[in-house]
């Protein structure tokens, strides 16, 4: 059964999952191959909204976990953060509206859109298990 402990490794998991998801589904649209790119970009949402619910049951429970280490690690941490946070809210509006965009199948509007969308979502999910290796892993 899993603690509440266990949730950062959890959610590094899921952001680790919806982040090699992306790239799949990258390659897939680069190759033509729709249907597989719709698959692994509707998983990767789906994977997306289980990090969010892990997410805010961990941080409901635990709080937030402080980062204590000095030096040059420090403000590249707070850098990291602070990117990621701020994007992390950005992404949301914008991969629901990709996401629209393409069930509506307004193609033109979705591939313009999921260019900005895009690597946006990949880097709140790499930037995630950075944040996750520094806090916990170093």
């Amino acid at each position: 059964m899993l603690e509440i402990s266990d949730l950062p490794t959890v959610n590094a998991t899921l952001n680790t999952i919806s982040g090699i998801l992306l790239t799949i589904g990258y390659v897939f649209i680069r190759q033509r191959k729709i249907a597989a790119h719709k698959k692994c970009m509707l998983a990767a949402f789906g994977v997306s909204v289980l990090f969010l619910l892990s997410y805010v049951i961990y941080h409901y429970h635990a709080g937030s976990k402080p980062f204590t280490k000095q030096g040059w690690m420090r403000p590249v941490y707070f850098t990291i953060l602070i990117s990621h946070i701020l994007l992390a809210f950005v992404i949301v509006p914008l991969a629901l509206r990709t996401l629209y965009l393409a069930w509506r199948e307004r193609f033109d509007a979705h591939r313009r859109i999921a260019k900005i969308t895009f690597p946006i979502w990949l880097y709140v999910s790499v930037t995630g298990v950075l944040i996750y290796l520094m806090l916990y892993q170093m």
